[in-house]
């Protein structure tokens, strides 16, 4: 259906408890078509043999066509959760879970432990389904401006009038609440690439909570936990991360509404094991610290001033958000109206903080003070975990094929090329309902936009129903940074807004921006030129948003954080310490190297914080910025009023500096009709010259991630509708099949990148090389031009669900202010995208992406591979 459809998102979610099926779309023809097909693949699922073979697991050759080749487990869910299971962060929190709730279905792993999958049968699953994926069992959420009217007769007519009311009996039972604490311990894989090999070690402290049906004690419990963990002010910040004794927070701490008894954890990764103790004695001792004193009447309206951003920033996922926010609660027959009036759950827990000012801190006391289901899970590397889950998995195979009779080695033959045969058949999906490209707008809706300055800085204004709320960005270039100095912006854009200001230090700055803002950001970027391959836009973006009464506030801090930041204060180096060790404590997954996890190794911290105010000169220098400001029509005045005072305000920074390599900049206008100031400084690199290049990141990880990207046309090009089209034609005509279906890999495709990059790509796949194959299999599959009218109308409208996405009122205006697309140059685009032909497709594939014609990189990533190892060609890393 994500080809024959508009959809802004189509997917399905495995909780511990529930499975949901969310969809949405902006059109009423395409919500009745999903809505059908949506019912249908619920409650009448073919449920196939073979199906279930592809999907969930098989015993199969290795080569299907080879009888004598081996025998190994394959199938798509099966891979899934072995990709799940690779990563530390997803395995603590599971065995979490399982363990401090271990009556009933919260001990088991809802999406399928690798290892048990191969018990699941056909038949077994049938009935599972039969069972559970009821009406009776069922319940229904629409969001949106269509009539629920319509909803309800189509939601009755093909799905409930078909069904005779049942009792399901899934009601899950309370656990037996412990009469002592629990410990248990677990093992994972040793990351590779932590800072200090040594640390590597996780604990925490997990407490069982209420029932998540009351709806306000689950309410006041998430704010409880807010106070507890969020912020350098909050209290175990201070006891847990300031001391340095682990890198950050574990990823599974702070509160848990997704089972039928909440939770909330405490604890933290990246720790040495003989700190265990160390560790157990500052929770209880912060625990009792919290009873005894409580929190600042500060630090409860910031939280509460954060709920109330919450409920007026709009986002284009907010229908999905409501769906989610309530599916827990709702499932265990808890009332989702309820728990949808948070401004009532907010003034109930006002009048409960003035009735009694220990309110919360007797809360404290009854839940984790004096709780005794609590369970204490530490998690330590073991060299040998990859090796002992291999063997696991093998011992399981041998199980298996000990049990085959002849016959049964037979049935697997010939189930496996049956299989085959399936997947090499293209499916008949003419039973599916269907847009057109008719179907779809041909103009796009205009973002009317004004263009001005303040104190000679351009800004751009957006005025748009905002809520109550005005979003702020800024824009500086870094041409004039010195190269030496360019290794440190990440690290200065995630520590700048976290420093002290004035006579403020850390903590209370941190304060003042959650009282009067929804956060304050910077971020690097690197924007690609719309026209030139080899032209980009460097610099780094400033972010914040702040209730209409607030602005004032908002544009106070922006100009603290110009004039008067804090660097070398005994606390800020220490605040500056923790920064870059939490900044470090990343999964292995991520490949970037120099970062701040090494930085916080340096035992001397001072020559990197020297860097920093010399960046600043050069960043935060109003000479090399430009301003966007979304806002209601009503407060649009108002807010430019406060941009020009803050352009006075840090007039001093401002500075002409000359780029570092003057010869390369191009100014080129945001928008070249407008006639204004607003320009964006181009570089390229002169000596640059793009290689083919092939490199393995061996990583302990038991799947792989699969990429090849080739250099093809900028956004401007006419060639650059055909490839989008192409892109997602391949995916699903093609590469699919062979990646997914027949590879077994989670997910593979191909997409067209604003940057001129034509991606392929494949995660959680069993294969590496193969899957190269299959890339190259779709290029020739694409030149062959074995494709219909219909497969290019259906790629058009899956590229124009994309293309149509919903953009939140904050975010109007944005690709303008970034990229410089303005409406005109996206009608141009959409005009072309409508434009594709059948020989557009077969000329592109063979002109960009054919052997040899284009400059292409691939990469894999995944566990060591004995052909890449032996074959020259490779880099592996």
């Amino acid at each position: 259906m994500l080809n024959r459809s508009l959809s802004t998102f189509m997917n399905a979610f495995t909780a511990s408890d529930y499975t949901m099926y969310p969809f949405s779309t902006q059109n009423a023809k395409d919500f009745q078509n999903l809505l059908s097909v949506y019912l249908d693949a619920v409650f009448f699922p073919c449920l196939r043999e073979l199906d279930f073979c592809q999907e969930g697991w098989r015993l199969e050759h290795e080569t299907p066509t080879d009888p004598s080749s081996r025998l190994m487990f394959k199938g798509v869910v099966f891979n899934e959760m072995k990709g799940v299971f690779s990563d530390n962060e997803s395995l603590y929190a599971q065995h979490l879970q399982n363990k401090l709730l271990p009556d009933h279905t919260y001990a088991v792993v809802s999406g399928g432990a690798p290892l048990d999958i191969p018990d699941l049968t056909w038949e077994q699953l049938k009935h599972f389904h039969a069972t559970h994926y009821h009406p009776s069992n069922a319940r229904f959420f629409t969001y949106g401006d269509l009539p629920l009217e319509q909803h309800l007769q189509q939601i009755e007519k093909e799905a409930l009038s078909k069904f005779e009311r049942t009792e399901p009996n899934t009601a899950v039972p309370p656990q037996a609440h412990w009469d002592k604490p629990r410990v248990d311990h677990v093992t994972c894989r040793p990351d590779a690439l932590a800072p200090d090999p040594m640390k590597q070690n996780t604990l925490c402290m997990s407490y069982l909570l209420g029932d998540i049906t009351d709806t306000f004690e689950a309410f006041t419990l998430s704010l409880l936990s807010s106070l507890m963990i969020s912020g350098p002010n909050s209290p175990f910040y201070k006891a847990l991360i300031e001391p340095e004794i682990g890198s950050d927070f574990s990823s599974s701490v702070g509160f848990d509404g997704s089972t039928r008894q909440a939770s909330f954890t405490i604890g933290l990764q990246g720790m040495a094991e003989d700190n265990t103790e160390t560790v157990k004695h500052i929770i209880a001792q912060t625990i009792d610290d919290i009873v005894a004193t409580g929190f600042e009447e500060e630090q409860i309206e910031a939280l509460l001033h954060k709920i109330e951003i919450q409920m007026k920033h709009q986002s284009t996922s907010f229908g999905l958000a409501l769906a989610s926010y309530i599916a827990s609660c709702w499932n265990h027959d808890g009332d989702p109206v309820q728990l949808l009036k948070i401004s009532e759950n907010v003034s109930r827990f006002q009048q409960c903080l003035k009735e009694n000012p220990r309110y919360l801190q007797d809360k404290v006391q009854h839940y984790f003070k004096d709780n005794t289901h609590r369970l204490t899970l530490t998690m330590s590397p073991d060299e040998r975990f990859l090796e002992k889950q291999a063997e696991a998995e093998e011992q399981k195979l041998q199980e298996k094929i000990q049990n085959l009779s002849d016959a049964d080695h037979k049935d697997i033959y010939e189930k496996g090329l049956q299989l085959l045969a399936v997947q090499s058949t293209t499916q008949d999906a003419s039973c599916l309902p269907a847009l057109k490209v008719s179907d779809i707008e041909p103009i796009i809706p205009y973002t009317p936009v004004q263009l001005g300055t303040a104190g000679g800085v351009p800004v751009q204004c957006c005025e748009q129903p905002t809520n109550g709320m005005v979003y702020f960005r800024a824009m500086c270039n870094l041409n004039s940074l010195p190269e030496d100095l360019k290794i440190y912006v990440p690290l200065f854009c995630s520590v700048i807004t976290k420093l002290g200001c004035g006579e403020l230090d850390y903590r209370q700055q941190a304060q003042r921006i959650e009282l009067k803002t929804g956060g304050m950001s910077v971020s690097p970027q690197i924007i690609p030129d719309t026209d030139q391959l080899d032209l980009y836009e460097q610099g780094i973006m400033l972010s914040s948003s702040c209730l209409e009464r607030n602005l004032p506030d908002m544009f106070q801090l922006w100009s603290d954080i110009f004039n008067r930041l804090v660097f070398f204060q005994e606390t800020e180096k220490e605040i500056f310490k923790s920064l870059c060790k939490s900044a470090s404590a990343r999964p292995a997954g991520d490949l970037q190297r120099d970062g701040p996890g090494e930085i916080a190794e340096l035992t001397d911290l001072t020559s990197v914080l020297r860097k920093l105010p010399r960046i600043k000169r050069h960043l935060l220098n109003p000479e090399n910025m430009r301003c966007a400001v979304n806002a209601t029509p009503q407060k649009m005045s108002d807010a430019a009023g406060e941009v020009e005072r803050f352009m006075g305000n840090i007039a001093a920074n401002r500075k002409e500096r000359k780029p570092v390599r003057p010869t390369v900049v191009e100014v080129r206008p945001l928008d070249p009709q407008a006639g204004s100031s607003a320009s964006r400084k181009l570089i390229s690199e002169p000596h640059f010259k793009p290689c083919q290049m092939k490199t393995s990141f061996q990583l302990p990880f038991n799947v792989n991630f699969v990429s090849e990207c080739v250099r093809t046309v900028p956004f401007s090009h006419a060639d650059y509708a055909s490839l989008c089209i192409l892109a997602r034609m391949m995916t699903a005509k093609f590469l699919h099949g062979e990646i997914r279906e027949k590879g077994g890999a989670y997910g593979g495709g191909a997409r067209m990148g604003g940057g001129g990059l034509f991606s392929f790509y494949s995660y959680r796949d069993p294969n590496s090389t193969q899957t190269l194959s299959a890339f190259r299999g779709g290029v020739e599959w694409a030149r062959a031009g074995k494709f219909t009218q219909q497969d290019i109308d259906e790629a058009k409208l899956s590229v124009f669900s994309a293309v149509d996405a919903p953009v939140a009122p904050s975010d109007k205006g944005l690709g303008r202010f970034l990229n410089g697309i303005t409406d005109e140059m996206k009608q141009r685009h959409r005009e072309r995208l409508f434009a594709v032909t059948n020989k557009n497709l077969t000329d592109v594939a063979g002109r960009y992406l054919g052997v040899g014609q284009q400059t292409c990189g691939v990469a894999i990533l995944g566990p060591e591979n004995e052909s890449i190892r032996k074959d020259p060609s490779w880099v592996v890393k």
